[in-house]
């Protein structure tokens, strides 16, 4: 007689969010190597050597020269030092560690917990793609960086929002199956604010998206005023002398506006969306309600008060953390509003 297979796993739904928090500290770390201008420090992928540092003072001269021969130390930090070189180079090392130790993390309990029969046969295969989406995110990591090594100051903006956007589906991904290794198969007759719900988690998303392209211009450091741009709508120069659909991801002004607007289009749905759920009288969906509505305003706040101070390292970080953890509570609420569909929208 044949065991049954587990239905439900709490050892899985640990492991997944151990795995997502580490997501989140990669997305923070490779913030700050991109504000500190440090991605292009380390010039070469080598995914297994590369994990040992230089050790001497002729590896940190060989890893500097090799620095040299990139455009953003010819025309940006010509004359650094080592010191100066050893700040970006950990930076950019760290981002590359942390990125092996989510491997690491992610393919050895895997591998335990398929062996012993603890994975629910259908999470096995979603399982499957999250690990080839990390294998994935390491590949285009190099494209991003490699994009910066020949003829430009930083990584190209499209590979960078990529990047991120990839980061994103992981972390959104690992939250998803978690919960359902938790608590097992969602309901199939969705709550009515369910399509707000997932409406709303899709803007928080394309919202990160977009401050990547504002994070890869430096956009964030231009029209430094709010409300208005420098007392208009539309800031002079919003289309750069490009046209519209080029100027949307590569003209400052209009990457910094669309972000704006976005924003305020998320502030809307986030409203509407508590009202729908505070309306409902659900006690689970009443706390969702609030912790979307105070974490979108939080959010607000740090975005106007990044801007308006010229987005320091220490604030980017701190609105980059917000929009992690909206988008977090935006994935647990989107996917509980599948789970107890059925007992809120029963008569009764």
């Amino acid at each position: 007689m044949s065991l049954a297979r587990p239905q439900t796993s709490q050892a899985v739904f640990i492991w997944l969010l151990v795995v997502a928090a580490m997501v989140s500290a990669m997305i923070l770390v490779g913030g700050a190597t991109r504000l500190t201008d440090s991605g292009l420090s380390i010039t070469e992928w080598r995914p297994v050597t590369g994990i040992v540092p230089p050790l001497t003072q002729a590896g940190w001269e060989a890893e500097l020269e090799l620095y040299r021969s990139t455009t953003e130390y010819q025309v940006q930090n010509r004359g650094m030092s080592i010191g100066e070189f050893q700040f970006i180079y950990w930076w950019e090392w760290g981002h590359r560690f942390l990125g092996r130790l989510i491997g690491l993390v992610f393919a050895l309990p895997f591998a335990i917990f398929w062996l012993r029969g603890m994975i629910p046969e259908r999470l096995k295969r979603p399982l499957l793609v999250l690990f080839a989406l990390g294998g994935l995110q390491g590949a285009i990591g190099w494209w991003m960086v490699s994009s910066g090594l020949v003829d430009r100051l930083d990584v190209s903006q499209y590979r960078l929002a990529t990047h991120l956007g990839m980061a994103f589906v992981i972390l959104g991904a690992s939250i998803w199956i978690a919960l359902q290794a938790r608590y097992g198969v969602s309901s199939r007759t969705p709550h009515r604010v369910a399509p707000v719900a997932a409406v709303f988690w899709g803007l928080v998303f394309v919202q990160i998206i977009l401050g990547a392209f504002v994070a890869g211009l430096d956009a964030g450091r231009i029209y430094t005023t709010w409300p208005l741009m420098e007392g208009r709508v539309i800031p002079d120069g919003y289309l750069s002398g490009m046209g519209w659909f080029q100027a949307a991801f590569e003209s400052r002004p209009a990457v910094q506006l669309h972000h704006r607007w976005t924003g305020y289009l998320v502030a809307l749905f986030a409203a509407v969306l508590c009202f729908l759920l505070w309306r409902d009288g659900h006690a689970e969906l009443r706390r969702a309600a609030l912790w979307i509505g105070a974490l979108t305003l939080i959010q607000i706040v740090l975005g106007i008060t990044t801007l308006v101070h010229a987005a320091p390292l220490w604030l980017s970080l701190i609105h980059q953390g917000g929009a992690i953890a909206l988008f977090a509570v935006a994935a647990i609420v989107a996917w509980k509003m599948r789970r107890i569909a059925a007992a809120t929208n029963t008569p009764g």
